[in-house]
């Protein structure tokens, strides 16, 4: 049983995934089995910092090893400072 998830009417998913990126589609199919495998869980640290925390290591890891480790390119494409991309990187233990 879904406690914490919200069903959208078929149609309304149906326009909601259509007009989504794909990106956004994967991160929203994510969070809805997430919400139903906790159930009345909670979430002590908040769900958007695990989000956050679960979703920027990966991120930082995949930008980088795009760019062969040049983190000033990286840095740009990520729309951050390279001081930022490395203070990231070190807080994720990707240095």
């Amino acid at each position: 049983m879904f406690l914490n998830a919200v069903r959208l009417p078929v149609n309304e998913a149906i326009r909601e995934t259509s007009s989504q990126s794909a990106l956004s589609e994967c991160v929203s199919r994510t969070v809805r089995r997430y919400l139903a495998d906790i159930g009345d869980t909670p979430c002590d640290e908040g769900l958007h910092a695990l989000v956050i925390r679960e979703v920027e290591g990966p991120l930082l890891r995949e930008v980088l090893a795009f760019h062969d480790g040049n983190q000033s390119r990286a840095a740009a494409v990520l729309g951050i400072n390279r001081a930022t991309l490395r203070k990231k990187l070190a807080a994720h233990g990707l240095l």
